[in-house]
């Protein structure tokens, strides 16, 4: 059993009762290197308060639980003083012996979010982004005791380093691990903290598409098969359907119908907006129509593969990971200075030329948001530049065309020749 820390002036009811009531915590003792138990003096019980070390030559505090100054200990919220050690040392160290009873910290909320998102059958990548960024201090501390003013913090440090879509998406990720840790310890009170500290960045939302000609769009998947038959098809999948990356890369073989005339591809659907059923939403197909020269690639490059195998692997054979991104952005920047495209175009630039192409062909902007795995919502949203361009001649047809005056001619004028 763990010694009890001795304090005669915190120790017993009456003693702090002695105490003037203040704003500012009574300094306590030291219950290990890092940890020390505070308290503070109010008109009615007072309250316990932890103070930590960051582990960056700071400090933090946080009230933790009331004080047994004017009702009995319930050893869940009212502690006497030796109770209030305890819980102060597995707050501060997320540590409670196996007991299951420790406050998760972030980096706890991360991993448990990471395992959630496995099974699923989520991107992990989603809770590993915000580690990256995250400091040991904010990792260390338990999530019931962050404060809106801490996390803003930490999102403002960020600007600069990033687009602030990026921050955004980044807050996302990190608030969606934070709440998943609330639901799950009904001891944290304080959603407000990541709420309002990590409330997206204003005017992060606008559309950086960058589109493509048609031209360019075969110069990027030439210059792709020239580096690489594995990523030449995996750009050319891409540039022909407009999916994203994600989905191609879990196409199987047998989604691959080559009819002579009429290829198409039965793809995935993304996990987007799937919520707790993104395992079910993408294990759903749709049909793509694709070129015959397409399916010939595709049905070459399958050749000897069953039926239930990825369709598209990477040259050596090994399958795309479920975010293929970090196994192509070197080649996908090759591409891009070689055919002397925007610097900002990443391999969503072909999915956004696909729309973009057929909006400009008057396909009905449904039919573009089905076969592109979106809604019409964001079809208007992203792309409403486009849509009002190829939108113009439909519309100038429309246009009231005033008929001028006849002037009426005498019967006894004869009209000169011009």
């Amino acid at each position: 059993m763990a010694r009890k820390i001795r304090d005669s002036k915190l120790e017993s009811r009456s003693a702090r009762l002695k105490m003037g009531i203040r704003r500012r915590p009574y300094s306590g003792p030291s219950l290990a290197r890092g940890i020390a138990l505070m308290y503070r003096r109010n008109v009615t019980n007072g309250s316990w308060v932890l103070k930590a070390s960051d582990g960056s030559s700071g400090y933090w505090t946080k009230a933790f639980a009331v004080a047994d100054d004017f009702e009995d200990s319930d050893g869940k919220n009212v502690l006497t003083f030796h109770e209030a050690q305890d819980i102060a040392k597995q707050l501060a160290r997320g540590d409670d012996g196996g007991t299951g009873t420790a406050p998760v910290t972030v980096d706890g909320a991360l991993k448990d979010y990471r395992a959630d998102l496995i099974a699923r059958n989520a991107n992990p990548y989603n809770a590993d982004h915000p580690r990256v960024h995250l400091t040991s201090a904010l990792l260390s501390k338990p999530v019931a005791v962050l404060t809106a003013t801490e996390l803003k913090k930490f999102r403002d440090s960020l600007l600069g380093t990033m687009a602030s879509s990026t921050i955004n998406r980044l807050g996302r990720c990190l608030c969606a691990a934070l709440e998943q840790a609330a639901l799950h310890d009904q001891r944290i009170k304080n959603r407000d903290a990541w709420e309002i500290g990590l409330a997206n960045l204003p005017d992060a939302q606008e559309a950086r598409n960058v589109i493509l000609s048609d031209d360019k769009v075969r110069a990027f998947v030439a210059t792709a098969y020239g580096l690489d038959d594995g990523f030449g098809l995996l750009s050319d999948t891409l540039a022909i359907t407009g999916t994203r990356p994600s989905q191609a890369v879990r196409l199987r073989v047998e989604d691959l119908h080559d009819h002579p005339v009429r290829p198409k591809l039965m793809m995935p659907r993304s996990g987007k907006g799937g919520g707790r059923n993104r395992s079910v939403k993408k294990q759903e197909r749709y049909s793509v129509p694709i070129t015959v020269q397409l399916a010939a690639r595709l049905k070459a490059a399958a050749k000897g593969r069953a039926d239930n195998a990825p369709l598209l692997l990477q040259s050596d054979g090994n399958p795309w990971d479920k975010n293929p991104g970090q196994n192509y952005h070197r080649e996908v920047d090759t591409v891009v200075s070689a055919i002397g495209a925007d610097p900002a175009a990443t391999m969503y630039c072909l999915r956004h030329s696909s729309i973009v192409r057929m909006l400009l062909q008057n396909v009905p902007i449904r039919l573009v948001a089905s076969l592109h795995n979106t809604s019409v919502a964001m079809i208007e949203r992203t792309y409403s530049k486009y849509i009002t361009e190829h939108s113009d001649d439909i519309s100038r047809k429309a246009l009231l065309e005033h008929k001028e005056p006849e002037v009426a001619v005498a019967d006894n004028v004869i009209a000169l020749a011009s």
